[in-house]
């Protein structure tokens, strides 16, 4: 038991170490090149758009490729050398975005794999994106077949016979490629046609991937769209992609000049059997997949709908970033009435949808106060309950209402005289009228603080909390609220330190408005009248 605690405290610090790490370097990414263009932060947008150049480029080559014995070494040529200035630099575009595309696809498993978002409600996003990985390594390396110089000899060689393993063939399909005249037009053709539908495969299963993912990041920002094809561009025109001499089967292949980004595990063909690669492969491959399964953790309370609060607005419909709300019309109402209904499997226990409730407002009179839509663990009410226990006491001035979010930077760190914290699930969990509730019930000042610009936890939190703060999104803050007493920023894990300093000149220019007169939080609330209490 020592051990196992010993080797999960390990676990736990390893991974923390390298959370700071990446955190450390999306920062150094965000002052380079901003939070909308920082590539790392947007992984999965940058690979669908590798994607989309290496389909175009791919389009136009095809167009000019020969696809007999003789012809396919000689139309890639031409489309090199004779028509360098286009054919070349398309093929220089494909190859180098295709490139990119395993490096994105792989940082950005990696990137997932450290943040753990891959068990619970996620599995069905990590499960899909197992399989593309093989589409996508299949789609490349019979690119280079396609070439048919001696790279692709020695890469249709080591394929064939790696595959032969496999009981799958009536004949082996090394014999095509034992002499000339054993190869023929048809393999070309054939070629072509898993060259083109194998990506078709990938894009397919690429939708699939992000099909419960609402509000799906497919598209990057212009800034990272053109800063991503420039560069591959300055590589394209620098450094062209070239051939290696024309195939010849009498001759072993060598030497060669790999591309490591593909095919990196083939040099392994030569020193271990192929049915040991097969091992390896299959091995990691059903490990990513059962990977949710492997790991435990406890199950997190969904969303619940209280149906007597629920008006059918469908504000959480609309927030819910992973699809987990749909609308269903009422049992015995008039037609076109409609109530949340939230699928457990889907839910992230976020709280957004709380958040977006328009019932999810501290000013109403009940005591108990129930909304449409609401987190077990931490209930609206019970927000409310604690923030006005937070204003009843005799803070030092200027006292300040932290909203923070579990995810983001530790806010219990700040907590000190005149300074409350509260911790939502997600920032997106917080309703604004806390913020007016708050200011108008004694608080100096309210700093709202969540994830980093681009890095939500929850995808979307941090964006529809500034939205709604800025009266862009529903349920918003009211234009009453003095904005000069409301501070927003975002904080990620492991920079606590910012956030002090952040806080600390919020306090300092607080200090120096003039003092507000707090009404009790009793006050406030509405009766169902309309009148307050």
């Amino acid at each position: 038991m020592r051990a196992e605690a010993g080797g999960g405290l390990v676990a736990g610090r390893l991974r923390a170490a390298t959370l700071h790490a990446l955190h450390r370097i999306e920062a150094g990414f965000d002052r380079a090149f901003g939070a909308a263009a920082n590539p790392w932060r947007h992984l999965g947008a940058l690979g669908f758009f590798l994607f989309w150049i290496a389909a175009a480029t791919g389009i136009y080559l095809y167009v000019f490729f020969d696809t007999s014995v003789r012809g396919a070494y000689e139309s890639v040529e031409y489309l090199t050398r004779g028509q360098w200035y286009a054919g070349g630099v398309m093929r220089s575009l494909h190859r180098y975005a295709s490139d990119a595309l395993v490096v994105v696809v792989v940082l950005h498993l990696a990137k997932e794999f450290v943040h753990g978002r891959y068990a619970g409600f996620r599995w069905f996003s990590w499960l899909t994106g197992v399989p593309l990985l093989w589409l996508m390594y299949a789609s490349g390396i019979g690119g280079y077949w396609l070439v048919w110089d001696r790279l692709a000899q020695y890469v249709a060689i080591a394929t064939t016979e790696w595959l032969d393993w496999l009981p799958l063939f009536a004949e082996l399909l090394t014999r095509n490629f034992l002499t000339a005249a054993a190869l023929s037009d048809r393999v070309f053709t054939l070629l072509i046609f898993l060259h083109i539908g194998i990506p078709l495969a990938l894009l397919l299963g690429m939708f699939v991937h992000v099909q419960r993912v609402d509000h799906a990041d497919t598209v990057p920002s212009r800034a990272l769209a053109w800063g991503t094809f420039a560069a591959l561009l300055v590589l394209s025109l620098a450094k062209p992609a070239v051939s290696h001499p024309p195939a010849d089967l009498a001759q072993a292949p060598a030497p060669l000049e790999l591309d490591w980004f593909y095919l990196l595990f083939y040099p392994m063909l030569d020193r271990v059997s192929a049915g040991a690669l097969w091992a390896l492969a299959g091995g990691v491959t059903l490990a990513l997949a059962l990977l949710p399964w492997l790991t435990r953790s406890a199950p997190t309370p969904v969303a619940r709908v209280d149906l007597a609060n629920c008006n059918g607005c469908g504000r959480c419909f609309a927030d819910c970033p992973y699809a987990a709300v749909v609308m269903q019309p009422r049992a015995g109402a008039r037609p076109g009435q409609q109530h949340a209904v939230v699928i457990a499997g889907l839910c992230a226990s976020c709280g957004i949808c709380a958040g977006a409730c328009p019932s999810s407002t501290p000013f109403r009179c009940n005591e108990q106060l129930v909304t449409g839509i609401d987190m077990p663990q931490l209930p609206v009410n019970a927000l409310r309950a604690d923030l006005e226990r937070a204003l009843a006491r005799r803070d030092a001035a200027p006292r300040v209402i932290v909203f923070g979010c579990d995810c983001a930077a530790d806010t219990r760190s700040v907590t000190g005289p005149g300074v409350t914290v509260l911790s939502l699930l997600c920032i997106g969990m917080l309703p604004p009228s806390f913020i007016e509730y708050a200011l108008r019930s004694g608080a100096d000042g309210v700093l709202v603080t969540g994830c980093r610009e681009a890095d939500c936890a929850y995808r979307y939190g941090n964006v529809w909390t500034e939205q709604r703060l800025n009266r862009r999104r529903e349920p918003h803050l009211r234009p009453n609220v003095p904005h000069e007493r409301l501070r927003v920023a975002g904080f990620g894990a492991g920079e606590e330190t910012a956030l002090a300093h952040a806080l600390a000149q919020f306090r300092a220019a607080l200090a120096t408005l003039p003092a507000r007169v707090a009404i009790p939080p009793q006050r406030l609330r509405l009766r169902r009248d309309g009148t307050r209490g």
